[in-house]
């Protein structure tokens, strides 16, 4: 491995988006980037789908052989809310990451430029505001599927970073085991999970990928109150079933030894700020180097469409 810079401050942003107003979380995810800044992160994080927003709870329509006109209408808003990479809204955040002079890892509902599909993304930019990676989310999980479509590329980027190759993998994805080999192969060091996970047994699951992949895994999740759902949507009876908090967060950041560097938060907005000790990371693989010494390419072997 090359050598890394020493120290990563690293801003992890448990943030609520304004649902279905892709403008409206554009202006918070710039105000929160360019707080971090201020306290001097290095690098900001933000959940999966900040912009604009995780339509939880919602079916728009969808039951197993049909539709209706609401759901089309409340799919139709969101669409219109979900951006173009590139486009108008990742200019204005490239600026920002090279004005806040961080690196930017942030979830967005992508829209196709030539189709219309939408893919539950996640980008990160440079300090200089280089748009580095775009990583489409490779299986929507459950009834996701019929909002966004399976990645067709961009399966496993990584981000060249000083402290070594930045990869993400979006929620449930990080249950897929050979998906994160793939980015282990790669060498990471830091692991980032954009993700809508408020369950305690997710807890279990990071400190495990941390330790397996002996990298830093950042939990980036967000908070969602029913309140925040706009009262346009034609979907207001499934929205009323919801909990006062549809999404409790659970943001924290493990070391590559599986321990909390920061522990999680629970059900209210905070951005988490740590110093990440790199050494860490090689010295946890000493004895543990998933695809180096502990690895046996003889016996086994991972093919990787990697478009």
């Amino acid at each position: 491995m090359k050598n890394l810079k020493e120290i990563c401050k690293i801003a992890v942003v448990q943030a609520e988006p304004a649902l279905f107003d892709k403008n409206a979380c554009l202006d918070k995810a710039v105000k929160l980037i360019e707080e971090a800044a201020k306290k001097e992160a290095e690098f900001v994080v933000f959940p999966e789908l900040f912009i604009p927003g995780y339509p939880y709870g919602m079916t728009f329509g969808f039951t197993v052989g049909s539709r209706n006109a609401d759901g089309r209408c409340d799919w139709k808003l969101y669409y219109d809310n979900s951006i173009l990479v590139p486009g108008e809204e990742t200019e204005i955040l490239s600026k920002v990451a090279k004005s806040a002079g961080v690196y930017l890892s942030i979830g967005v509902s992508e829209r196709d430029s030539i189709s219309d599909t939408l893919y539950n993304s996640n980008l990160i930019f440079s300090p200089v505001g280089k748009l580095l990676s775009v990583h489409r989310k490779l299986k929507p999980t459950g009834s996701e599927r019929v909002v966004w479509g399976d990645a067709n590329k961009g399966y496993f980027p990584v981000a060249g970073t000083p402290w070594g190759p930045v990869g993400s993998m979006i929620c449930w994805e990080s249950y897929m085991p050979l998906a994160r080999v793939a980015l282990y192969e790669k060498g990471i060091t830091i692991y980032i999970s954009p993700n809508t996970n408020d369950n305690a047994e997710w807890q279990s699951t990071i400190q495990h990928i941390a330790i397996e992949g002996h990298c830093y895994f950042i939990n980036c999740d967000m908070i969602i109150k029913k309140s925040s759902y706009p009262k346009s949507l034609k979907s207001q009876d499934e929205i009323l079933k919801l909990s006062e908090i549809v999404c409790r967060g659970g943001s924290s950041i493990v070391d590559p030894y599986g321990h909390y560097v920061v522990e999680p938060v629970w059900d209210r907005e905070e951005i988490l700020y740590a110093d990440l000790d790199m050494s860490k990371v090689s010295m946890s693989r000493m004895e543990f180097d998933v695809c180096g010494h502990y690895s046996r390419p003889d016996v086994l072997k991972l093919s990787v469409d990697d478009r």
